[in-house]
């Protein structure tokens, strides 16, 4: 299923996606929050007739850093002998559609690409045989970074936090095997980006295993599972795409901060 967040008339609701044609897709409204039992209403609205949101307005989103080795290599960085964490707050969310604002204290602004996993229930030190019960879904992922800050300061907080660095969508799709995806990002149609999740040094039960064994997850929490090579800049009125196989499409303008 796809589950998306959306606003119709001023008013914000979930629904699943149906349909498989672009210009035939439709919202079935759900009664409800996709993290408890819900029920489809029956009601279907064109999703070109309601604006698209974030998938979720999560708590924290947890990032992982150097999880592709030719993406670690490309930066001058070994693989970290374990997961590098960090957090993107819940600010720098932003949904399919909406600007990517160009920082004012930075100069180099690079997409990531990245799989992201939607937590659907609250957990903490989550066995890996477990790890299936308490994943919602998965969604589409830029990890927006402002890479001379990142170099230039020891902390990640501003580099990879400011607002609208995360934009996420265009919906979670509850039933994929994140174990071998495709990921493409592209600027302006032309690809940066080209990847599998099976290259991934740790994967989406590692990393979620891991995590949890410090911080409780909640509902609609997101972790993001790193970015393949390939990462480069993004300037002022560029559109970047994300696209991963199984989800869609996640695309954002770049534009000057106000």
């Amino acid at each position: 299923m796809r589950i998306a967040r959306f606003s119709i008339d001023g008013n914000v609701a979930f629904g699943a996606v149906e349909g498989d044609a672009p210009d035939e897709l439709v919202i079935d409204i759900i009664k409800g929050i996709p993290f408890a039992d819900f029920e489809l209403s029956g009601t279907k609205v064109p999703l070109d007739k309601v604006r698209l949101l974030p998938p979720v307005l999560p708590n924290k989103v947890v990032a992982v850093g150097r999880n592709y080795a030719e993406h670690a290599a490309e930066l001058g960085n070994e693989v970290p002998e374990a997961p590098i964490t960090f957090f993107k707050p819940s600010t720098s969310v932003v949904g399919p559609g909406d600007p990517i604002a160009y920082p004012s204290f930075s100069q180099e602004v690079h997409h990531e690409a990245e799989l992201a996993v939607v937590i659907g229930r609250m957990c903490r030190e989550v066995p890996r045989e477990r790890v299936k019960d308490v994943v919602l879904g998965y969604t589409c992922a830029n990890d927006v970074t402002a890479r001379d800050v990142q170099q230039r300061e020891k902390q990640w907080a501003r580099a990879k936090g400011f607002d609208s660095s995360c934009p996420l969508g265009p919906w979670i799709e509850t039933e994929l095997d994140p174990s071998d995806l495709a990921i493409r990002c592209t600027v302006n149609g032309e690809q940066r980006q080209l990847g599998r999740t099976s290259e991934m040094v740790r994967s989406v039960e590692d990393l979620i295993v891991h995590i949890t064994e410090a911080m409780t997850l909640l509902p609609g929490d997101v972790v993001l599972t790193g970015t393949p090579a390939g990462v480069g800049p993004l300037n002022v009125g560029d559109e970047v795409a994300v696209t991963i196989e199984g989800i869609g499409t996640l695309a954002n303008k770049v534009i000057k901060r106000g």
